[in-house]
């Protein structure tokens, strides 16, 4: 089983520069997924389009088997707690994620809007994924305060970009390892590779994440519609270009832990 922990799914808006300009459809994603091999993707509505929680909804319905959705919403609006609550009636919703870029959501991790939202988060068992500069260097204090909330880290832990668009991490990054509630999201590799395919510049970062995290809390992913390669060849970089991963290992961080993690399967693809 593969699934693809990150993609994005949109009709309108527009994107930024590092990704693809031209929407990406559901029916698209398909298309590749099928062609690729990759069973299930989870979307995660892009913030460049302001309506994507409505496509992703739409998605879900349409392929309840292919697509699950870590969505987003505006927690300071007066009725963000009842639409957290009803998060899961929506079809696809599985749990969040957040980057906090909008000049409105900056302040979140400091004026009290996380300290409602992460408890209630955690009560109804919803997973919440972070990404960024502003999220990021808050994950240690939630981590410990929230014990039984499902926290996941994108892109390796990415807090930077260097001038040359290669990852900057955490730096406590692997010390959080001794989280058992926090995981890692492996998604964008060939994106922050300083090389060509099999992206050899990041095999050691994806070792010392291996050694911290373990199998069961990395989730391999893409980000596809910023790419510098082929859905196949990001499935490759990870399935035949790292000989220290078990076969065991790559059923996990594959698919099958995020699976675990999130509580969602996809049907394989046909």
């Amino acid at each position: 089983m593969i699934v693809d922990a990150q993609i994005h799914l949109w009709d309108g808006g527009q994107a930024p520069p590092h990704h693809r300009q031209k929407p990406y459809s559901a029916e698209e994603a398909v298309a590749d997924m099928d062609a690729a091999g990759v069973d299930g993707a989870i979307n995660h509505p892009p913030g460049w389009d302001q309506d994507s929680n409505r496509y992703a909804i739409e998605s879900a319905r349409r392929y309840p088997d292919r697509f699950a959705t870590l969505g987003w919403m505006k927690l300071n609006r007066p009725d963000a707690p009842d639409l957290v609550r009803r998060w899961r009636s929506q079809p696809g919703m599985i749990g969040f994620r957040f980057l906090c870029v909008a000049e409105d959501e900056r302040s979140w991790p400091t004026d009290g809007t996380m300290d409602w939202f992460l408890p209630l988060a955690e009560e109804l068992g919803l997973p919440v994924a972070v990404a960024g500069p502003i999220l990021v260097p808050h994950i240690e204090r939630w981590a410990a305060q929230y014990p039984n909330l499902k926290l996941t880290l994108d892109h390796f832990g990415l807090v930077g970009l260097t001038p040359t668009g290669g990852l900057i991490q955490a730096d406590d990054l692997l010390s959080w390892s001794r989280f058992p509630n926090l995981s890692v999201k492996l998604t964008g590799g060939p994106d922050y590779a300083s090389d060509d395919y099999p992206f050899r510049s990041m095999h050691d970062t994806i070792h010392r994440l291996y050694d911290a995290y373990g199998p069961e809390r990395l989730f391999w992913g893409t980000d596809i519609t910023r790419l510098k390669c082929t859905w196949r060849q990001a499935i490759t970089m990870f399935t035949e270009e790292l000989p220290w991963l078990s076969e065991r290992d790559k059923v996990l961080i594959m698919g099958e832990a995020f699976s675990r993690w999130f509580n969602w399967a996809p049907s394989p693809a046909k």
